[in-house]
């Protein structure tokens, strides 16, 4: 009789603070934006003739503009190992093939950003000669186009947020594919 006069109230729950834990603690995302911040968080770029923008391009590397701060401290040395290709310096056709060798052996997904008045339309030497690419649009697809000549580091920092805004946009999981549509 004892125990059931002092069983009449249910014993609270020893683990109630768990539930009040998890509900400050839990983040909803989607699985695209989850991929999508991965990837716009640590682009690894390959650079592809750099020419006079290289200058800019290693100034924008170093401590002042860092780039290092979208994840993008090493250069790769291999496209095989990069996942942003940054053109610039003129592309003369001889050239062209080699540069569309590096990009077909960048792994998917993979961007390019054109840098530079000679990697955007050929620059000043696409009309005088021949002999030069009027832009690498015409070899492999650009994504971001950062015009100049050279263009400055703040420029090419500009052009690498531009990039990271199309990743987050990008479509990873194809609903209709999975279900079998």
């Amino acid at each position: 009789e004892e125990l059931k006069a002092r069983s009449q109230e249910p014993i609270p729950d020893p683990d109630q603070w768990l539930d009040e834990k998890l509900e400050q603690n839990i983040l909803l995302t989607t699985a695209d934006a989850l991929i999508n911040w991965g990837r716009r968080s640590s682009l690894w770029p390959a650079i592809c003739f750099p020419a006079c923008c290289a200058f800019e391009l290693i100034a924008a590397n170093g401590p002042r503009f860092d780039l290092a701060r979208f994840g993008m401290e090493i250069l790769r040395a291999s496209p095989r190992q990069a996942d942003v290709m940054i053109t610039a310096g003129t592309l003369t056709w001889k050239m062209a093939p080699n540069v569309r060798r590096i990009y077909n052996q960048m792994a998917e997904p993979k961007w390019v950003i054109a840098m530079g008045a000679c990697g955007v339309s050929g620059g000043i030497f696409a009309s005088a000669s021949y002999a030069v690419v009027p832009g690498y649009n015409r070899i492999v697809p650009v994504d971001v186009y950062v015009p100049g000549c050279p263009p400055r580091p703040e420029a090419l920092i500009h052009g690498i947020q531009l990039l990271q805004k199309k990743i987050a946009r990008r479509k990873n999981i194809d609903i209709k594919a999975l279900r079998g549509k």
